[in-house]
């Protein structure tokens, strides 16, 4: 026995515990540094960076938006699995967008040069360290479609590959939506994009008004599909003085629904121009049309007759409802080719109707619509900054732009937060 009654093996023992204890607060020490904690992002409206194009803004932020902490929004992207904005384009004004949204959450824009080879191959440095964060890439749709999708994947693939915890994709347009349904020996082309977008490493899309809400389907990654109507509504009501006396026009019997859903929340009548010139989509769209017209009897049995589909004859053109001494504004997801647009407008011209708007979320605008759309019957053009159309507004002053900016933001926040995003659905129907 050793002084003080205890045995060399009861000092071990003790000499263990006490290693023990001090490494285990130890550990518990570190648990607490490292521990991270999310920060809440407000979606302040503050006037945004100087230098970026006019657009019009909603009066409020979204409600709830308005709670945070108290803490610095710019501590959000130093948490442990931060916050990282990417924009992909290589054209400055496609980063836009980018630029708002970053600035709306008070995070800055991630670094990463993303530019073409001389053999117009797309190369992309990331710039800072991606490990372990939440990435969102940011990517609208430019004059060049297919380099903007390569521009994506490939930085996409870059930020899988460097260990990125979750990769978010933002396309506000969905390139090659109207190519969602087979046309004769044509190909379903949103399905390949699809393909190879969770094939690059995203594990989630958030995207704006699809063409098809059934393009959701060929993902097999979370997609939110948001909608920019309460936008395009608020305009309506703030910027149009006499909207009470307007009436909510489709200008083809396809997108009725789309008129309805406007016309209901506005309180306000609806019109629906029919017997315009046959619409390709509309038409021969699932391949049932591709077996030749003749009647041939070689290749069924002699006794077997397959009656044919009578072909389709349209009608004059008529608008059923009353247009007369009202404003008409004609509602739609995309305008691109306006030529259907300026014909609707003549139709309602003709019927009466004094002011005429045009109102969709994706504005394209290709080839001479600036022209078009200045020479027509249409007072005004409304669409979102979806796609960057700068040039198309220097060329036809009747083209205005609505901010989307904000709700991009707030579903990146709830997002990264791990918050609900049924708040950014409520209210809106199965066929909206």
């Amino acid at each position: 026995m050793r002084p003080g009654g205890c045995s060399p093996l009861q000092l071990r023992s003790e000499r263990r515990l006490t290693a023990r204890e001090r490494l285990a607060a130890h550990s518990w020490t570190l648990r607490v540094k490292l521990k991270p904690t999310l920060k809440e992002v407000i979606v302040p409206l503050a006037p945004l960076q100087e230098g970026l194009s006019a657009a019009w803004v909603p009066r409020d932020p979204l409600p709830e938006c308005g709670e945070s902490s108290g803490r610095d929004l710019r501590d959000m992207n130093h948490t442990k699995g931060g916050l990282v904005i990417f924009t992909a384009n290589s054209h400055p004004s496609s980063r836009e967008l980018g630029k708002r949204i970053a600035e709306r959450l008070g995070v800055e824009l991630g670094k990463v040069q993303v530019y073409q080879e001389a053999n117009r191959e797309t190369r992309v440095q990331i710039q800072e360290s991606v490990r372990g964060k939440d990435v969102f890439v940011i990517q609208t749709v430019s004059k060049d479609v297919n380099t903007t999708i390569m521009e994506m994947l490939i930085l996409v693939y870059a930020c899988r590959t460097s260990c990125a915890r979750s990769i978010t994709g933002v396309l506000p347009y969905f390139p090659y939506s109207k190519q969602c349904k087979m046309r004769k020996r044509g190909s379903i082309v949103s399905k390949l994009i699809a393909s190879m977008m969770c094939k690059a490493g995203l594990t989630h899309l958030i995207t704006m008004d699809l063409h098809q809400k059934e393009i959701q389907g060929f993902f097999n990654i979370p997609v939110d599909n948001l909608r920019a109507s309460p936008f395009l509504l608020q305009y309506i009501q703030e910027e149009i003085p006499d909207y009470r006396n307007a009436v909510i026009v489709a200008k083809s019997p396809a997108s009725a629904k789309r008129a309805q859903s406007f016309a209901e929340r506005l309180r306000l009548g609806i019109a629906v121009i029919h017997g315009e010139a046959q619409d390709a989509e509309s038409d021969q769209v699932d391949g049932r049309h591709s077996p030749p017209t003749v009647k041939t009897t070689g290749a069924i049995h002699p006794s077997m007759e397959i009656p044919l589909l009578i072909p389709k004859e349209k009608p004059p053109i008529t608008v059923v409802g009353d247009v007369g001494g009202r404003i008409a504004i004609i509602v739609d997801d995309i305008i691109d080719d306006v030529d259907s647009f300026v014909a609707a407008a003549e139709t309602l011209k003709e019927r009466g109707a004094y002011k005429i708007f045009v109102m969709a979320t994706h504005g394209i605008l290709s080839s001479e619509a600036p022209r078009f759309i200045e020479e027509s019957a249409i007072d005004e053009v409304v669409v979102t900054n979806t796609i960057p159309h700068e040039l198309q507004k220097l060329q036809c002053p009747k083209i205005k732009t609505v901010d989307i900016s904000m709700i991009l933001s707030e579903a990146i926040r709830r997002i990264h937060n791990g918050e609900s995003m049924s708040y950014l659905f409520r209210n809106i129907g199965v066929d909206d």
